[in-house]
């Protein structure tokens, strides 16, 4: 995977003043789990499981600052309840997820959660944006960013297999 389109991605986060990198560990998000640990002005917070990353964001809010939650399409799951409360709370929510279960996945186990996952998050009233062309980044980035903070809303992005590449089987 080229390390291009996520510095891209970690220097629009930065430049919004987003603060608070909470994540689950995840491949797909290698680079800015790395960037977000070495960088001294932000916390990058390692989770337990993807929900305590909701509650996490909205503390961020509360507290005057920015975060993002950084997942993979199999932990949206585990989030249902608490994401059904981003929208009625009234706290900026965004989350970057990389999908599994998408373009050439070659592992069955991935499949059912990686089709559900932007039906679940639209049924939890989060709107999501996707990423499939590295092209793409910067105004779907800006477009996400914008509307969670300015509206204070949950957005998605879904970063595609298209644009992380499948994983081998």
């Amino acid at each position: 995977m080229s390390t291009e389109w996520p510095e891209e991605i970690y220097g629009l986060l930065r430049e919004a003043d987003i603060d608070q990198f909470a994540y689950v560990p995840d491949a797909g998000h290698d680079h800015l789990i790395k960037r977000s640990i070495a960088d001294p002005d932000v916390h990058s917070i390692a989770l337990t499981t993807e929900e305590e990353g909701v509650g996490l964001l909205a503390g961020a809010h509360l507290g005057g600052g920015r975060g993002v939650l950084l997942m993979q399409s199999s932990g949206v799951g585990n989030c249902i309840n608490l994401l059904s409360l981003t929208r009625a709370g009234r706290f900026p929510f965004l989350t970057i997820i990389s999908m599994r279960g998408d373009f050439g996945e070659g592992n069955p186990w991935q499949i059912p959660m990686g089709q559900s996952t932007q039906p679940v998050l639209e049924a939890c009233d989060v709107t999501c944006l996707k990423i499939e062309d590295a092209g793409d980044v910067a105004a779907t980035m800006t477009a996400a960013i914008t509307m969670a903070f300015n509206n204070e809303m949950p957005v998605a992005v879904l970063l595609g297999q298209k644009l992380l590449g499948a994983k081998k089987f």
